[in-house]
């Protein structure tokens, strides 16, 4: 009856999700209670919950304090100087344009939130891809793979969800899985200096006079006002250029919208305080000699007294992130109701000893490595939350009878993530292709292949180094 009612559970959960029938806090919350009552967990469901939350505490407060302290970052202009650098750098060079592009987006993805680096990466840099005549699907292929790739950051999404559901600490799921990540933002440098030739190739060098009109030079020299512009030069070199900004002294365009230049928040004088902070923070993190949750709550409070004294400027520091926040956190806690009821009544057991029999003895051994290639669909066609508490602990469950950790299968679950989030279910690439005016289909030509080889060379790296076990 456990296996039943605990596969019934995870079908009625991802059914519920999948549909958007109800948000994942809710379906966290009331579906395990009313199957943890049909399970007979009785008034005992209590302490199952409680238990459940007491576990995840800690990384409830990792999440709140990073997207504090990021946040902060982003308010206060830390990042700034990079995206006016990039602007400066491309120039009129196609392949710069988009290696920019890239370098850009794994930056503010530091902050862990897709929508938030999308639109300061489309703001910034789609005007100069609409100007230069580069197809934006280039741009939202580039942004997409950049912030999927870092999306394995313990702060960012399926690390967090993935220590959750297993009950153990993001720092040790994440820390061993940072030379994959280091490989696949290569490989996504790889591809925008791919990309960026081909678009060079296609366009030619292109130089924006100061009348903002397009010539394409080389290959005989002549001008082509027409067909380059045609790509979106001379249909949008009127409304991009009047976004331009005569005080940046370049056609590198005005700074952007997502990042106001004249912003009350912006604290100049302190950027390289917040540089060194930042920097130190990210350092401590990987040597991992605190616990992450702690680094942050300590670098979130520096942060804020330093760039906002007042109490006031402190609270509303904090304000303009709180909707991230409760949805994030509250996300979290939620979570401990389905691992609690999950662990409490003895379905995950019951459900790892059903698997143990329909799973041939020999792919027991490699359960982590399929469980990393499963993951790459799977994510696909679902959501995070139905992934990781709803398959990850079952599989997690039935490996730990083939001797393989639970932070090993952890790991080899997150190698996935660059493409999960391609998805149309992840509503932050649906703000991307929309922001650019691309469509989903186009970018999913381009992107998916790309990104499924990035998962899969991650899983790799993670094996050869002996992070996931074969």
């Amino acid at each position: 009856m456990l296996v039943t009612l605990g596969f019934l559970m995870v079908a009625v959960f991802m059914f519920l999700i999948l549909t958007k029938r109800a948000t994942p806090v809710v379906g966290l919350t009331l579906v395990p209670v009313a199957f943890g009552l049909l399970a007979g967990a009785g008034l005992g469901i209590g302490d199952m919950i409680t238990d459940g939350i007491k576990s995840l505490a800690p990384t409830a407060a990792l999440l709140f304090f990073a997207i504090i302290f990021f946040g902060i970052m982003i308010d206060v202009g830390l990042f700034d100087p990079l995206v006016k650098l990039i602007l400066r750098m491309v120039r009129d060079d196609p392949m710069r344009l988009v290696v920019g592009t890239a370098v850009l987006a794994m930056v503010v993805s530091l902050d862990g939130d897709g929508s938030t680096t999308f639109i300061i990466v489309t703001s910034a840099m789609l005007p100069l891809y609409l100007k230069l005549g580069v197809s934006p699907v280039v741009l939202t292929v580039i942004a997409g793979l950049s912030n999927a790739t870092m999306n394995i950051i313990p702060w960012g999404g399926p690390t967090v969800r993935a220590a959750s559901a297993l009950g153990l600490s993001p720092s040790d799921v994440f820390v061993p899985m940072v030379p994959s990540l280091i490989v696949g933002l290569i490989m996504v440098l790889g591809f925008a200096i791919h990309l960026g030739i081909m678009e060079r190739r296609r366009i030619g060098t292109l130089v924006l006079t100061s009348e903002r009109i397009l010539e394409k030079v080389g290959n005989g020299g002549s001008s082509s006002t027409g067909s380059t512009g045609s790509t979106g030069s001379t249909g949008s070199t009127g409304s991009a250029g009047s976004n331009d900004s005569e005080d940046d002294g370049g056609d590198t365009g005005r700074f952007i919208d997502g990042l106001d230049p004249k912003r009350d928040t912006l604290r100049p004088k302190l950027l390289w305080f917040n540089a060194a902070l930042t920097t130190i923070l990210l350092v401590v993190l990987v040597m991992d000699i605190l616990p992450i949750p702690v680094l942050f709550m300590i670098a979130s409070s520096i942060a804020l007294a330093v760039n906002f004294p007042a109490v006031k400027d402190q609270g509303e520091a904090i304000a303009r992130h709180s909707s991230s926040i409760v949805s994030v956190v509250a996300m979290v806690l939620a979570a401990a109701v389905l691992t609690g009821v999950f662990q409490g009544t003895g379905m995950v057991e019951a459900m790892a000893e059903w698997l143990l029999q329909v799973i041939p003895d020999a792919m027991g051994p490699h359960l982590a490595v399929i469980t990393g290639v499963l993951s790459i669909p799977l994510t696909f066609f679902m959501t995070n939350d139905a992934f990781y508490f709803g398959v990850l602990p079952v599989l997690s469950e039935t490996a730990a009878q083939y001797g393989i950790e639970p932070v090993e299968m952890a790991r080899a679950s997150i190698t996935g993530q660059a493409v999960h989030m391609q998805s149309p279910l992840v509503p932050a690439i649906l703000l991307l292709v929309t922001l650019a005016g691309v469509s989903l289909a186009d970018h999913h030509k381009k992107v998916l292949w790309r990104a499924g080889l990035i998962s899969l060379t991650m899983l790799v790296v993670g094996v050869g180094l002996g992070q996931i076990p074969f």
